[in-house]
């Protein structure tokens, strides 16, 4: 096997076709893409509630990017401020997808929600697109807050966050550090500077995440020579053999389930180059920061990401809680209604938006 083949297989072994696809040796460029235009129509992966409102908005973060959401108020509000909730996530989703479910269905229970599409992603700003970093888009939470703290229909001093999938590591990260939220949920969480830096369930030895970051380092030149960044492969896409997780992710964002031509685990991929931030800048440091302010995990019993919301609970301080729900997968909870437990998420908030 050659120096470049070795160095092909650890990149994939660290950050897994799952997450973030990043093979040299198969590379499109969509540099080009813009951030999409706003359709007025329905366009999301659920029905419409008829008991809420929804709105198309834009807002700027601390970095000037302008993000995308979706707000849904319910419309037997009074004139009575509302809790608000921030939702955001998964991991190279779009708000039409699970984010947009949770937000729809946390406002038919009350709350004003606010689903948003990351920086670089779906309808949001900036280029190029498809890159995540984990400051930009731990800030993207707090920009959110910014927008639901100045609207009308909300109390500013009781909202809180939902980080789902790899989203929810950025949400405990972006509550850590703002002190307005008042509580905080990451359902199916994944720690994305953990799976980038270390591979799933840490398997990655030094010697490989050095070579990583060796062809890492290499592709930057590559991408300032060719004036734009090299993007790895379609996601998402099954050549047989992988594991039952990758099955799952193929069979929500590649098929009617799932799929939405704006997401990036639908219908392209991010850039090679795409882990580098995340490799060495740790979100969960400073999680004990978010006490005494309340932490729900909720997480599948058969998901593959487990751990992460166990190690995270373990991380965090008092008061928190972890629960898990017998038999779900990991995807179980993007859009399964009889699994995903918005009584609990109710209940939670209800408590501590007070």
């Amino acid at each position: 096997m050659t120096t470049s083949d070795t160095s092909r297989r650890n990149l994939m072994k660290l950050t897994s076709a799952g997450v973030v696809a990043a093979a040299a040796g198969s590379l499109f460029n969509t540099s080009n893409a813009k951030a999409q235009t706003m359709p007025d129509d329905w366009d999301k992966l659920f029905p419409k509630s008829e008991i809420v409102d929804h709105q198309k908005v834009t807002f700027r973060n601390r970095y000037g990017l302008t993000l995308s959401g979706d707000l849904y108020l319910p419309k037997a509000r009074s004139d009575q401020r509302l809790a608000a909730l921030v939702v955001g996530g998964p991991f190279g989703a779009v708000k039409e997808q699970s984010s947009g479910l949770y937000a729809q269905t946390m406002a038919e229970r009350g709350f004003a929600t606010l689903a948003f599409d990351p920086s670089f992603t779906g309808e949001s700003g900036g280029e190029p697109r498809n890159i995540a970093s984990p400051d930009i888009n731990t800030e993207d939470f707090s920009a959110a807050v910014d927008f639901l703290g100045l609207h009308p229909s909300v109390d500013r001093e009781r909202i809180g966050v939902i980080g789902i999938c790899g989203w929810g590591g950025m949400a405990l990260n972006a509550v850590a550090v703002d002190k307005r939220v008042k509580a905080v949920v990451a359902s199916t969480m994944y720690d994305m500077t953990r799976v980038m830096s270390r591979g799933y369930n840490d398997s990655v030895t030094a010697e490989e995440r050095a070579q990583t970051l060796e062809q890492l380092s290499r592709q930057r030149w590559q991408d300032a020579e060719n004036g734009a960044p090299a993007y790895g492969p379609a996601m998402n896409e099954l050549k047989g053999g992988e594991a039952q997780f990758l099955v799952d992710y193929h069979d929500y964002y590649r098929t009617p389930r799932g799929f939405h031509p704006r997401a990036v685990n639908s219908n392209g991929s991010w850039t090679v180059t795409n882990p580098l931030s995340f490799m060495n800048m740790p979100l969960l440091t400073y999680i004990k920061e978010i006490s005494p302010r309340p932490i729900l995990l909720i997480h599948g019993g058969k998901a593959h990401s487990r751990y992460f919301s166990e190690t995270a609970y373990a991380a965090a301080a008092e008061p928190k809680e972890l629960m898990i729900i017998p038999g779900a997968s990991h995807i179980d909870l993007y859009d399964r209604l009889d699994v995903i437990p918005f009584d609990k998420l109710q209940s939670f908030f209800e408590q501590h938006l007070v």
